[in-house]
């Protein structure tokens, strides 16, 4: 009982803390938005961004809530040149994760994410995040940046795993098409937990079991074959998806009954 209790004044805290810091980020970015130039912006975006990260992942694991295996993300942040970073999208905070890891990535999201204090969408706007307002218009966006040598984090289910499927949602085809037209790797990330939390539709009063374990690798780069079309390439990125989160692992993800 007291064990219990517990969990649930740290998860209440932690919330708590998630909310201000992310509507304070949310104004501070805004602000330097409006003042910065263009050039310098960016960087401080992201540094912020993956400061704030960092903290929240720090106070997680201190208290006992967070077991998470992420070593393979350090991989990522030494690589040079152009790429897609490609995760699964178990949870809503997948970014957060990966961010902490590898700042420089540009984050494509969905627009309202942006315009959202409580997802720090002040301080995303100000690392130079493409919002997803159109296929055209994002994809134009993407492929100026990834011209320009930069590196792009974009889930390739296009949101968060739907709780009826049992490895992933089918593949959307934009991050293949982009990755067609602009001749550049895509990096697949495979993220597995114990738990279901912050999936689509997980209420935030409900509390998970403590504590919650994620384990996140690394795949090779995979590029699009000579004549391949977009469609044939996402069935292939997805296969590879599909072979690895159903492959033996402690952390696979079990599959949800009526009950749950």
């Amino acid at each position: 009982m007291i064990k219990y209790c517990c969990e649930w004044l740290l998860y209440s805290l932690l919330l708590v803390y998630w909310a201000v810091t992310s509507v304070s980020i949310s104004l501070i970015g805004t602000l330097l938005y409006l003042v910065l130039p263009r050039k310098y912006a960016p960087v401080c975006g992201r540094f912020i961004l993956q400061k704030d990260f960092q903290l929240f992942v720090f106070l997680l694991k201190i208290t006992g809530l967070l077991i998470l295996e992420d070593e393979e993300l350090k991989t990522l942040a030494n690589k040079q040149g152009a790429m897609i970073v490609a995760p699964n999208h178990i949870a809503i905070w997948d970014v957060v994760f990966i961010v902490a890891q590898v700042p420089e990535l540009i984050c494509i999201m969905k627009e309202s994410i942006l315009r959202n204090p409580l997802l720090g969408g002040g301080a995303s706007r100000l690392a130079g995040y493409l919002p997803v307002s159109s296929i055209t218009q994002m994809l134009k966006l993407a492929k100026s940046r990834l011209k320009s040598n930069k590196q792009l984090l974009m889930f390739p289910e296009g949101t968060r795993t739907k709780t009826n499927e049992q490895w992933l949602n089918p593949l959307k085809g934009g991050v293949t098409l982009l990755a067609r037209q602009a001749a550049v790797p895509i990096v697949p990330v495979f993220i597995r937990s114990n738990t279901r939390f912050f999936e689509k539709g997980w209420p935030l009063y409900r509390k998970p079991e403590f504590p919650l374990k994620i384990n996140i690798s690394v795949g090779e780069p995979v590029l699009a074959a000579e004549g391949e079309s977009v469609q044939a390439f996402a069935q292939r990125l997805e296969k590879i998806f599909i072979d690895e989160l159903s492959s033996p692992h402690p952390l696979r993800r079990v599959q949800k009954t009526n009950d749950e």
